[in-house]
């Protein structure tokens, strides 16, 4: 029995729920509006709750046209979703950024996480040209089963940070800078030379797969806990 369905131009993965705990999601950047429309359409049918990223605010317009208050969207994340099913929320992910340019990933990360069914709690601005900010929120950054670290520009709130806790980090490199940054390769290469043990890199701007990753990290430390 296939666990896909072919519509044509996309087959959509609905075993992925079966084999992984997680239903599959959607890229909305590039996909044209009539070919969103039929990939929420049909994750509708079965019954599945859908997270759309990447998208535009003009790509929300329509699903929400289509598909009405079943559609939220977050402007700052760029993610869509159509909830049918309530989620339980566990556990608790930290997601920490260096300034406020890079939100909007960690917006992305939040959205994530949260639907795939962990609870977060946001720490914005810690940076290291205020370090202080960090010491003062340390200690409850550290009660989280999962640290998302983002940062741009040289990128060295993840090291500094991954040398503080004892629980996983998870580092994303933001392309928030100045020319030198190299649109977030200077903060990709500072995370992945850190002398910080443990961490862990997405790639540039991957809010969404340190949500991922997170959540599926938390959820395991919560059922190893119960």
């Amino acid at each position: 029995m296939k666990e896909y369905i072919d519509i044509g131009f996309a087959k959509l993965d609905t075993g992925r729920i079966k084999r992984r705990g997680s239903s599959e999601a959607v890229f909305c950047e590039c996909k044209t509006k009539e070919n969103l429309i039929e990939i929420f359409k049909t994750f509708k049918k079965e019954g599945s709750n859908v997270l759309g990223t990447r998208a535009s605010m003009e790509q929300a317009k329509v699903l929400k046209e289509t598909f009405g208050n079943e559609i939220s969207y977050n402007e700052k994340a760029k993610t869509v979703k159509l909830m049918q099913k309530e989620v339980e929320k566990i556990g608790e992910i930290a997601v920490c950024t260096a300034g406020s340019g890079d939100i909007p990933i960690a917006e992305e990360a939040i959205e994530t996480a949260e639907f795939y069914g962990s609870k977060t709690k946001k720490y914005y601005d810690i940076g290291v040209a205020g370090i202080h900010r960090l010491f003062d929120n340390i200690e409850a950054i550290k009660s989280a089963n999962v640290i998302i670290s983002i940062a741009g520009m040289e990128g060295t709130l993840s090291g500094i940070l991954t040398g503080l806790v004892d629980v996983p980090v998870i580092s994303v490199p933001t392309s928030v800078g100045y020319g030198s940054s190299l649109n977030g390769i200077s903060a990709l290469l500072t995370m992945l030379n850190s002398c910080a043990e443990g961490m862990t890199v997405v790639n540039i701007d991957n809010g969404f797969n340190a949500g991922y990753s997170a959540s599926q990290i938390n959820r395991l430390i919560v059922k190893g806990r119960k």
